[in-house]
């Protein structure tokens, strides 16, 4: 990742480009499943849902994804999705 992240538990797209969405969800699950974080929110923004549906696409990929959910409204709403990861 080009961009040191916190491990938190809140992956905010906004500071990357829209082709680098995959690939840095992707990585930021695995650090944050290797930390022990397994309740993930990844902030995509409300726009055209394209980001979201790039999320979306790339969880449905990842084999530490166990379930993910639009977020709540106190949470983002649609504008970010939820994750749970496996162990």
């Amino acid at each position: 990742m080009a961009h040191p992240l916190p491990l938190d538990g809140v992956l905010d797209l906004h500071a990357f480009r829209p082709a680098e969405a995959a690939d840095v969800v992707a990585e930021y699950l695995e650090a944050c499943a290797a930390a022990g974080v397994l309740e993930v929110r990844v902030v995509h923004g409300k726009g055209t849902g394209a980001l979201r549906r790039t999320v979306e696409a790339a969880l449905r990929r990842h084999p530490r994804v166990a379930a993910f959910r639009t977020a709540g409204e106190g949470a983002g709403g649609w504008g970010a999705t939820e994750v749970t990861l496996r162990r």
